[in-house]
């Protein structure tokens, strides 16, 4: 399943529709809340773990979702507009649970415009970055990713500050992790939240968080 609605701004997907597929679905002029890049697990794996490399607060990009809690009920949470949450929210504890809250099925995620987009990498590491006003920042080995869209002068500006050389394509990092991607120091990938690591191992969730789990 993939829809695509330019003049409300959203995006839905089935839960294993790969990143990259949803990048070539978008048109020109709209951008989604990942940099332009292949993971484990496709949408729903990039939910369940929070998103990647985001500068932002993820979950505001996560307008709605099904999943399959472990109850074994189907769970349907938010919508398709921006205001569309009636009752318990359940769409924002979801997004990086880790799985503790179920398996997602399908996902809506909200679309930002912008005029031009650039991704740019340089050796270093996040620690060397203070203020980069980058929407997405991330660390594979000893280089240093930036990538950001907006407005042209706006993205000149932001990658003029960061420096490095243009990266061209598309980056596939399923390789790096073929145990799954999880939480752990020492792996090949980092961001601002997590060093991620080969495994698929999860973060410890709160005492509440596992009574909401228990309660679905």
């Amino acid at each position: 399943m993939l829809e695509v609605s330019p003049s409300d701004q959203y995006l839905s997907a089935s839960a294993d529709t790969p990143l990259l597929e949803l990048y070539a679905a978008v048109p020109a002029g709209l951008y989604l809340p990942f940099p332009p890049l292949e993971l484990p697990g496709g949408l729903g794996g990039l939910v369940v773990r929070g998103g990647f490399a985001q500068t932002f607060f993820f979950g505001s990009e996560v307008l709605g979702l099904t999943f399959i809690a472990p109850s074994g009920r189907r769970v349907v949470a938010g919508g398709r507009t921006v205001k569309n949450v009636q009752g318990y929210d359940l769409t924002r504890p979801f997004v990086g649970s880790f799985g503790r809250l179920g398996q997602p099925e399908t996902i809506t995620l909200r679309l930002r415009p912008g005029l031009i987009s650039a991704h740019h990498a340089r050796p270093g590491t996040l620690a060397d970055v203070q203020d980069s006003r980058a929407r997405f920042l991330w660390q594979h080995g000893d280089m240093l990713h930036a990538y950001h869209f907006g407005h042209v002068r706006e993205v000149e500006s932001v990658m003029q500050a960061f420096g490095g050389e243009s990266v061209g394509t598309a980056l596939d990092y399923r390789p790096l992790f073929p145990g799954g991607m999880g939480v752990g120091e020492g792996g090949p990938l980092r961001d601002r939240r997590f060093g991620w690591a080969d495994g698929g191992q999860v973060p410890e969730v709160p005492a509440l968080f596992a009574r909401i789990a228990a309660a679905l």
